[in-house]
């Protein structure tokens, strides 16, 4: 409770009363660290000797009862998660409180007291492939104990990056006011762009293309490997895409058995350290971008791989739960 940045503070405070009682510091000490008196320290002592931490809650506050029958709150609850009348999708708190017969704002406090919100809608990917749980812990195994002296490297290509100008200035923000683009844009092109995200360090080697076959890929796999000693243990995540598979890329993985190739499962991108990095250049420039030509757009995302390569630190992965998602925390202030 101490420790919560959640919590109500007198809440807070309170706990800290009592972890200090239990740990022997003199009311006086107490009162200087809390503001608290002896009079308050001694009511919350007693309450907690006599109700446990259910002694530091609130009492029940003067007033109207809630008038709310159990019956009626269940019914509103039942409601809640059933299908609304036809051609509706969810439910409204009018319209949920027409069928149950109450007011919207008794609608609107249960809905409160229960955590239900029908007007959000959450969206997930189920992989379908049936060997997801080897090919899982093959890739976080390379995370979480990587082989010794070996390298490990994410690698993938974000496709289709478009070179956009804006046809009206930008606005600069003020006071009261955000940024703003015109609404018009230019287009000049694509522009493809392969990264390997180097995990022990979170270093990324980068390229730029018009195209993104098995040729450009392979290049560029083979320039991320030149640049490592020809003895060293490589092994490489990368997602299912056809252009990793190809004879082409079948026949240099046979002329170099130090590089292994290790593949996500189906729709299971998350597992590749680079897409958190693509995350990051996507907000950082491409997103509120303006580039004139393709030219421009290619120096742009160079310079942010050397921007980023400057201060780079790695992704630290926590694998707690098998049913669970990986949980990705990132030792800088950037991404979380």
């Amino acid at each position: 409770m101490t420790r919560s940045t959640k919590i109500r503070a007198g809440l807070a405070r309170r706990a800290r009363i009592i972890l200090d009682l239990a740990d022997g510091v003199t009311y006086e000490v107490i009162t200087a660290r809390t503001k608290a008196s002896a009079t308050t320290i001694s009511r919350w002592k007693q309450r907690f000797q006599a109700r446990g931490v259910g002694g530091l809650l609130d009492e029940p506050r003067s007033g109207r009862p809630d008038r709310l029958s159990v019956a009626t709150e269940a019914k509103i609850l039942r409601l809640t998660k059933s299908k609304p009348p036809k051609p509706f999708t969810h439910w409204s708190v009018r319209r949920l409180a027409k069928k149950a017969g109450v007011s919207p704002a008794t609608v609107q406090r249960v809905w409160k007291r229960a955590g239900l919100k029908p007007h959000r809608l959450e969206r997930y990917m189920e992989s379908p492939d049936p060997d997801f749980e080897t090919k899982a812990a093959d890739i976080i195994a390379l995370y979480l104990n990587p082989p010794e002296n070996a390298a490990v490297f994410c690698v993938d290509e974000k496709t289709c990056i478009q070179a956009l100008d804006r046809r009206d200035r930008v606005l600069p923000l003020s006071p009261g006011r955000a940024e703003r683009h015109g609404f018009e844009y230019i287009r000049h092109g694509t522009v493809d762009l392969y990264a390997a995200l180097e995990v022990a360090t979170g270093r990324v080697h980068g390229t730029t293309a018009d195209r993104h076959s098995s040729v450009e890929f392979l290049s560029f796999v083979q320039s991320v490997v030149a640049q490592e000693p020809n003895d060293r243990e490589i092994h490489v995540i990368l997602d299912n895409q056809s252009t990793h598979k190809t004879p082409a890329v079948k026949e240099w993985l046979a002329q170099h058995p130090n590089v292994h190739f290790h593949f996500t499962p189906t729709y299971s991108s998350w597992l590749n350290q680079v897409e958190i990095w693509f995350s990051m250049i996507e907000r950082d420039l491409i997103a509120r971008g303006i580039f004139r030509s393709k030219v421009e757009l290619r120096r742009s995302l160079m310079q942010y791989i050397r921007a980023h390569n400057q201060s780079c630190r790695p992704f630290h992965w926590r694998y707690a739960d098998p049913k669970r998602r990986i949980r990705t925390i990132v030792t800088s202030d950037t991404v979380h």
